[in-house]
């Protein structure tokens, strides 16, 4: 049998009627890149629009780098998955082990930060927080811009 090389492999396989992918992935910087690869994949693979899985690959990097960043839970993991909920729309959603409650901040013009729930607000249709006694999942959902007219 001939032995695909490693960088010629997908790095997530998705057949084109599954409607979701997912991974766990390490709570670590590193891993907003491979969230982001993931979106695309899924994306790519079910045929959407770019314009779409550019949007939505914005917004899994804000809810990866949050969940990284803010959540604390080192040595610990993340949840990132996609989910085609209908033909026009995809959900994003990242999942962590910190109970507390996500937090907007107000930013003045010359912060270099806090502007990353804002930007999944203003990319998505809805967003929403849930909270269980062992973490949080962060979700958005997203539409096609033909759909949205």
């Amino acid at each position: 049998m001939l032995e695909v090389p490693a960088r010629q492999r997908p790095e997530f396989y998705l057949a084109a009627d599954e409607p979701s992918l997912s991974r766990t992935l390490p709570c670590d910087v590193r891993s907003v890149a491979v969230a982001r690869r993931l979106v695309i994949a899924a994306l790519d693979r079910w045929e959407l629009p770019k314009d779409l899985a550019d949007r939505a690959e914005l917004v899994v990097s804000e809810l990866a780098t949050n969940a990284v960043v803010h959540a604390r839970t080192r040595g610990g993991s993340i949840r990132v998955g996609v989910s085609r909920v209908e033909n026009n729309r995809v959900q994003v959603a990242v999942t962590d082990l910190d109970r507390r409650p996500l937090v907007r901040r107000e930013t003045g013009p010359c912060a270099e930060g806090g502007r990353g729930l804002d930007l999944v607000a203003a990319l998505s249709d809805r967003w929403c927080c849930e909270r269980w006694h062992w973490g949080k999942r962060v979700w958005a959902e997203l539409r096609t811009a033909e759909s949205q007219r």
